[in-house]
């Protein structure tokens, strides 16, 4: 099969076409040649005005579902919606039934997965059954394909466990994901604490259950000597911590989520449950800090936090809603009106994931395996429940205006266009 990108733009900085305006020409998956004009005919040609090529995106958490909670998500749902989102690769979170916490659940995802459009990576539980009390077998997890370990949205709570999972990744250079959040502080928390969640009546989770467990695991990754990445920060104060970390030569990294580059906690005000996340979304002057540490630098990765629920688990009271929203289609969307630069974007979600998760580095380059995700960041449109191909539909984002369309991937001989 052969597809044709005319008058793209390549936003990749790896690239020796980088900035450059040129035709693309993928044959059985491999980029066969880059030029300012290509006349050889093709199976499909893609032919828009403001087109930009860029690496394939690279998401490094995800909630897929699959196995044993398939009514939320599952892995084939979860890929399309990666997939229309821009993303050919996709990490996804162990907090499945069973958890994935032996090679056996790895390579079931793995296998399963096999001829869908998108490439999932299992995050392996760092403890059996992602209950944080006793280490399990990463490194049969490793050899079998986990990308990274961690307990997915049941964080390490122990110091001890979490120092030998620091220790015991250091054996094959693998990398601990931990969503920071002290159980024990906010436990019964639903949305940020402060003057908000006062006037909604609603008990509230403080920034310091994040911090204190942002500062707890520096200190354990300064001592093990290994890496840690922490996803879903949403605290200024513990991204001055991971940069005070990462001054010191700690092999620290972090993500954001779009969602927290987006709303505050004054947009609860109508109790809308699809913005009851975790980690909560904070107050207006977080969220332009955190904007402002993504322009500077500090920010390595925008993860989604895709966590689909279920049309039940969303339309009851505020008390009783399940955490999270998906993410995957509307991220690019969301960082493009929030004002991110398509160059600062391709750094965010394909650069930097694949060079800290030691993901294939690909390239725009002729001989490449194709490995691209095809998108506009100029266009403005409505997001609405016709561009959504998640199993689940709980997003706020719809009927919000959005900034960057994905017009499709190419992903070896895999090609997903979105019409």
């Amino acid at each position: 099969m052969t597809i044709l990108i005319r008058k793209a733009v390549i936003a990749h900085p790896g690239s020796p076409f980088n900035g450059q305006v040129k035709d693309i020409l993928v044959k059985d998956g491999i980029i066969s040649s880059i030029s300012d004009s290509i006349t050889q005919k093709a199976d499909t040609v893609i032919d828009e005005q403001g087109v930009h090529v860029s690496a394939g995106w690279v998401d490094v958490f995800a909630h897929f579902c699959d196995p044993g909670l398939e009514f939320k998500e599952t892995l084939q749902t979860g890929a399309h919606a990666a997939a229309a989102g821009g993303y050919t690769h996709v990490f996804v979170l162990p907090n499945t039934n069973p958890a994935v916490h032996s090679k056996t659940q790895v390579e079931y995802i793995r296998e399963k997965s096999r001829q869908l459009p998108v490439n999932i990576h299992p995050i392996g539980a760092a403890t059996k059954n992602a209950e944080g009390k006793e280490l399990a077998e990463m490194y049969d997890m490793y050899n079998s394909g986990a990308v990274a370990f961690g307990d997915g949205k049941s964080p390490l709570q122990s110091s001890g466990i979490m120092l030998k999972a620091l220790q015991y990744v250091k054996a094959f250079n693998g990398t601990v994901i931990q969503m920071p959040d002290d159980k024990t502080i906010g436990t019964h928390g639903l949305m940020n604490e402060g003057i908000i969640s006062t006037r909604l009546g609603l008990p509230g989770k403080p920034a310091i259950a994040e911090e204190m467990m942002v500062m707890r695991d520096i200190e354990l990754t300064a001592y093990a000597e290994s890496k840690l990445h922490f996803t879903g920060i949403s605290s200024i104060k513990s991204l001055q911590d991971i940069q005070a970390a990462k001054q010191k030569g700690l092999q620290v990294t972090c993500s954001v989520t779009p969602y927290q580059l987006y709303f505050s906690d004054e947009d609860l005000m109508q109790y809308d449950t699809n913005l009851k996340v975790n980690p909560p979304i904070r107050t207006a002057e977080n969220r332009q800090a955190l904007l402002k540490a993504v322009e500077e630098g500090w920010v390595d990765c925008i993860a989604s936090h895709h966590f689909p629920q279920e049309w039940d688990s969303k339309t009851c009271e505020f008390e009783y809603a399940g955490f999270g929203m998906t993410g995957l289609e509307t991220a690019f969307g969301v960082a493009g009106i929030v004002g991110i630069p398509a160059e600062k974007w391709v750094e965010l979600v394909s650069a930097n994931p694949r060079r800290i998760f030691n993901v294939h580095q690909s390239l725009v380059a002729e001989g490449e395996p194709a490995d691209l995700t095809i998108f506009n960041p100029d266009v403005t449109y409505q997001f609405s429940e016709r561009h959504i191909r998640s199993k689940s539909r709980n997003t706020p984002f719809v009927n919000r205006n959005l900034k960057g369309t994905v017009i499709g991937i190419i992903n070896g001989e895999k090609v997903f266009l979105n019409k």
